[in-house]
């Protein structure tokens, strides 16, 4: 039998028809059926739900952002000279490992090479040996948070940018042909070394594919030829989920940044990609704000009610050390997955859409939690009948019983006096809830 080709969809559609906020990175990938994974071998990462992200490296020095090197155009000598800096002292990654489980994170991302080339692990692909083992460190810190991650039981991501602002080729790819070779040749190398030395890899995290900082990923994949790249990275484990930021099309879909997330529950897995802090930069800053823990716990419930993940990223300063008030709110929000985590860990969005600001859903087999974020605007909602199911119960987590209003339409709920922030009703269903699968969409990238 013939299979059924993906329902093309333009971004703008997407927009349109769930109504929502996300704006995702790289839409229009190359397709490549071969490189595509099944539901189940995506399973673990739908369960997972949280994510730890990490930024660190030179800029981490200089605490002025990722992108100072070229921001600022220091010159080439003068900020590879940081690296004989990079020596962080009385420190260990475990220490991010601990923070990612007090956080409540079941994976982690680290960066392993931003786009100022310099790597954070025993690199011979490197060009001019541009890493933190054979420059001021002498370390391995991809080696040493791989090991941590694993004692730890954590799932490994590894973050890599295959740009490199040290390239003139990467700026003038077509007139400096041989210097944008050297490049792609780093590129291929340290792909390489990462998924082998560091085997089984579990999540595979591109960002910096386009070139000469136009475009997109997808429009310099011509350059990368990302299929090729990534049919070598599979080869040392056919089931590491590789995002879409390579200029191939990718495993799930990335939204990044801070803004809120609205609209519909979106019909492909994806993650909401977003700094514990102010999200002015993704490397250290000092006192760059930490945001409020209210606000962060409605971001994860409105990402996991529409069925994402959510990754999370710290900057660590030039010791790899975490500030006390990021290190308070990350243990604030772990203390409350805790809690509650029953409504946010192995569940999938829905069965009932979001209301914007109101509420939404998620569930577990049998069981469906309602996360209502204004008790005061929920009053007047009538939630719609599950079809083909039925209501045996709802309960608050304590088990106090919450009161079923059959009305014209649907349901209310009536809630007790006594509110939390996200308030949790848990109904219990007559059998399991069946909800809707991921839709077979390409978004184009056209708008």
């Amino acid at each position: 039998m013939e299979r059924k080709l993906p329902r093309e969809m333009t971004g703008a559609e997407l927009k349109s028809m769930l109504k929502s906020s996300i704006n995702f990175k790289s839409l229009g990938g190359i397709r490549c059926e071969e490189l595509n994974l099944s539901p189940k071998d995506k399973q673990w990462w739908r369960d997972a739900k949280i994510g730890l992200f990490i930024h660190w490296g030179l800029y981490s020095i200089l605490g002025r952002g990722e992108w100072v090197r070229y921001n600022e155009k220091i010159p080439k000598e003068e900020y590879e000279a940081l690296a004989d800096e990079f020596i962080p002292e009385d420190f260990s990654v475990k220490e991010w490992i601990e923070l990612a489980k007090d956080f409540g994170a079941k994976y982690a991302v680290m960066v392993t090479k931003h786009h100022d080339g310099f790597s954070l692990w025993n690199s011979e692909g490197s060009y001019e040996h541009f890493t933190s083992y054979h420059r001021g460190a002498h370390r391995d810190f991809v080696k040493e948070y791989v090991d941590a991650c694993r004692a730890a039981g954590l799932r490994v991501g590894l973050y890599y940018s295959p740009m490199d602002w040290r390239f003139p080729g990467y700026f003038d790819p077509k007139g400096l042909p041989e210097n944008a070779a050297l490049m792609k040749e780093q590129c291929y190398r340290q792909v390489e070394e990462l998924c082998s030395k560091f085997a089984p890899v579990d999540i595979l995290w591109y960002d910096g594919g386009w070139l000469a900082h136009k475009g997109s990923d997808v429009t310099s994949a011509w350059f990368w030829e990302p299929v090729k790249l990534n049919k070598i990275a599979r080869s040392y484990n056919p089931k590491m989920l590789i995002n879409p930021r390579s200029g191939w099309e990718g495993d799930f879909y990335c939204d990044e940044g801070s803004h809120e997330i609205s609209g519909k529950i979106i019909p492909v897995p994806w993650e909401k990609n977003m700094c514990i802090c102010s999200g002015c930069s993704w490397g250290w800053m000092p006192e760059d704000p930490v945001s409020d823990f209210n606000w962060l716990i409605s971001m994860m419930v409105n990402v996991v009610c529409r069925d994402g993940n959510w990754l999370v990223n710290i900057g660590p300063d030039r010791n790899g050390k975490i500030s006390k008030e990021i290190t308070e709110r990350m243990r604030q929000i772990g203390a409350w997955l805790s809690e509650y985590g029953e409504s946010i860990y192995g569940t999938r969005g829905g069965p009932f859409e979001p209301v914007d600001n109101v509420y939404g859903s998620t569930y577990k087999k049998d069981k469906v939690y309602l996360h209502i974020l204004d008790t005061a605007a929920f009053e007047h909602e009538i939630i719609p009948k599950p079809k083909d199911n039925e209501i045996l119960r709802a309960s608050m987590f304590d088990s106090t019983i919450v009161e079923i209003q059959d009305c014209q339409g649907g349901f209310r709920l009536k809630l007790p006096k006594t509110v939390n922030l996200d308030t949790i009703v848990i109904l219990k269903m007559k059998k399991e809830v069946i909800g809707c699968n991921d839709t077979d969409i390409h978004f184009t990238g056209k708008e």
